[in-house]
């Protein structure tokens, strides 16, 4: 399947909190998202952490998670091995933790689409060494 969408932390913390520049071009395009959306934990974790300064942001993002407004795909020991050699591999940029589950992600699922502010990193990440992400918003 090919239809999932990735949400990443920041487009994840824009779609909470309102008072981010970009709430709105995030809120609207995810409400009219009409597949699967698909995150990680390491995403989840970045994005309670960063919404902290919110009051009730955390548990916003818990409860986000846990009503469905993402898929929380778990991260195994393949999954892990390979964020790290993508951790390895673009060690310039640098990569981070949550983006390479991402990119694990968009190559187990065969998608390219992610919800993201990281125009800059998505745009130099590739899909299984070669594929672009398409980053809509």
């Amino acid at each position: 399947m090919a239809g999932e969408l990735l949400l990443d932390t920041g487009a994840l913390v824009s779609i909470l909190d309102r008072s981010q520049k970009r709430h709105q071009a995030f809120a609207d395009f995810y409400e009219k998202w009409t597949h699967e959306v698909v995150t990680t934990e390491a995403v989840v974790t970045e994005s309670t952490h960063l919404l902290a300064r919110v009051r009730g942001g955390p548990i916003a993002c818990m409860d986000f998670v846990l009503s469905g407004g993402a898929v929380l795909v778990p991260l195994g020991q393949r999954a892990l091995r390979r964020s790290r050699e993508l951790m390895a591999q673009y060690g310039d940029c640098p990569m981070d933790f949550a983006d390479a589950t991402l990119v694990v992600l968009a190559e187990d699922l065969k998608t390219a689409t992610i919800l993201t502010t990281d125009r800059k990193d998505f745009s130099v990440y590739r899909i299984a060494g070669r594929r672009r992400f398409t980053i809509p918003v």
